[in-house]
């Protein structure tokens, strides 16, 4: 990558947000564009090749699971940032089962926020250009260049979060992974800053899995 600043679409509905919004992450040396809906973004997407999401829903609900449902399948690489009122545990899942990878509630730091697009962005550039190393385990094969999942020849559509669970599972089969190993994995650094929350997301990322996947080799 080079010193250019990393790009990232602020989503919102209402103006007032994303100008806030896009005034914070400017300051932090992002470079900002904006969109207040779905067909918006994938507008403005197809000009500007944005690195991440940044969604701002006041409350989760369908209307942003079904914009996140959209974006994820257009690019299912591309991370996807929530930022809500609501933090409750099950607008948390609903969330996550969309497509978002990461989920933060007001009020939330504002150095924190980059740091969490940050680690999301190299993620994903790490994705991107990452080995062409294709496992294959049982009846799953998991393709990290071309970030795809097979079970049995068939494609298994899965987030990018779900993928790198998966990884670290399908790497070592059968060998109990150690809760700070699974945090690390899925979430960087940023799992220090809220353990309990992350650490609880990520179980139930493996047993999600484990109920997509079916299998005794994960």
């Amino acid at each position: 990558m080079s010193g250019d600043p990393q790009t990232v679409l602020v989503l919102a509905k209402e103006a007032t947000a994303r100008s806030y919004l896009r005034r914070i992450l400017e300051a932090l040396g992002f470079d900002v564009g904006q969109a207040a809906n779905g067909e918006d973004a994938i507008r403005r997407m197809r000009m500007v090749d944005y690195e991440a999401i940044l969604l701002e829903c006041r409350m989760f609900g369908s209307d942003c699971a079904a914009v996140c449902e959209q974006l994820r399948i257009l690019y299912p690489r591309l991370p996807i940032l929530v930022i809500s009122s609501n933090g409750s545990l099950m607008k948390k899942l609903a969330a996550f089962e969309a497509g978002v990878d990461d989920y933060m509630t007001r009020p939330f730091a504002e150095r924190e926020l980059a740091a969490r697009l940050r680690s999301a962005i190299r993620r994903f550039h790490t994705t991107v250009i990452g080995t062409t190393e294709r496992v294959v385990v049982g009846e799953i094969a998991l393709d990290s260049a071309r970030h795809r999942v097979e079970k049995a020849g068939s494609e298994v559509p899965l987030t990018p979060t779900e993928f790198r669970v998966l990884k670290l599972l399908i790497q070592q089969p059968g060998i109990p992974i150690s809760h700070s190993n699974l945090l690390a994995a899925i979430w960087g650094q940023e799992s220090r800053a809220n353990r309990n929350t992350c650490g609880s997301l990520s179980v139930l990322y493996a047993r999600s899995l484990r109920m997509i996947l079916p299998s005794h080799d994960i």
